[in-house]
């Protein structure tokens, strides 16, 4: 049994592993309508568990999809539907009560602590579909992404991030460090990345580059990735956080530091950060990037359910 929690805890070769598999499942699947089966119905009989604390769009389709097309079933559940602690049931006993239902468990959750907690108390594998320092299975359905249309690995490319520092760009530094990718962050000042984030990289012999102007940190990119800058419970300021990041709009004139065949992806839902001629344009593949969840969600649950070949 494999949990997948965080991109930083799972070795590069298994990561790698998930993205290959991948890329041959969705070749074999041309021509397929959305619910047929996968020919070798790996997870037959087996019953996904969705739970979702936080709104979820992609992250709730593509899974619903990704099990389906692997032979297997989900249920959804609300957070308000189960106990979690409250009315006189452990966190402890719900995962037990989980583990007797269900084979595999994907969290979307406000609480990395209640990742944590699940995953010593579960016996099926949990999957972190979102935490508020991390975002693991966004980020490597993006690698999956940018490979297949820069037809070559993330290693040989400039990969450009432009935006606040949350758990989605985490998981891209965790990202970088496994997949030995140069990484150039733009953000304000006062919105860089977290010292624990930056100690890991350090601590792990990488190096990621953090510029204060927008277009330093685009020069020669190959991949420009970007996110909502004001996130739905962001407790902020919100009139001044759209001020500061002002300058670090991702418009016509901010690409143009980047090579020509630049690819723009963002991971939705989308705001002021990027101009409707960006987001809409030739170089933007946002559409392709949401549709390969599922596909690399199907792996990663392979992974977890240790079918993996």
């Amino acid at each position: 049994m494999k949990h997948f929690i965080n991109i930083k805890d799972i070795p590069a070769s298994d990561l790698r592993k998930i993205i290959e598999d991948a890329k041959k499942r969705k070749i074999k699947r041309k021509g397929f309508n959305k619910t047929d089966v996968d020919q070798d119905i790996p997870l037959k009989g087996k019953l996904l568990i969705q739970m979702f604390e936080k709104p979820s769009s992609r992250t709730r389709l593509s899974f619903y999809l990704a099990i389906k097309q692997l032979g297997g079933e989900t249920l959804t559940i609300k957070a308000n539907e189960l106990h979690l602690g409250k009315g006189g049931e452990s966190l402890a006993d719900t995962a037990k009560i989980l583990s007797t239902y269900g084979d595999g468990f994907m969290l979307r959750t406000d609480s990395d602590k209640k990742i944590e907690q699940f995953s010593k108390y579960l016996k099926i594998p949990i999957i972190n579909g979102l935490s508020p320092s991390s975002h693991p299975t966004q980020i490597l359905s993006d690698i999956f992404t940018v490979e297949e249309i820069k037809k070559k690995p993330i290693s040989k490319l400039q990969i450009s991030w432009i935006g606040d520092s949350n758990n989605v760009l985490n998981s891209l530094i965790a990202a970088s460090v496994k997949f030995s990718f140069n990484l150039n962050i733009g953000c304000p000042k006062y919105y860089e990345p977290k010292k624990f984030v930056l100690n890991w990289v350090k601590k792990n012999k990488k190096k990621i580059n953090i510029f204060n102007e927008a277009k330093k940190a685009v020069k020669n990119a190959d991949v420009i990735f970007s996110d909502k800058v004001i996130s739905l419970n962001d407790k902020v300021n919100k009139q001044k956080k759209i001020k500061d990041f002002k300058k670090f709009q991702i418009n016509k004139k901010l690409m143009s530091f980047a090579k020509k065949d630049v690819t723009f992806l963002h991971c939705l839902p989308r705001g002021s950060e990027v101009s409707d001629e960006v987001f809409l344009g030739k170089n933007s593949k946002v559409w392709l990037q949401a549709l390969n969840r599922a596909h690399v969600q199907k792996s990663i649950l392979l992974y977890c359910f240790e079918k993996l070949r």
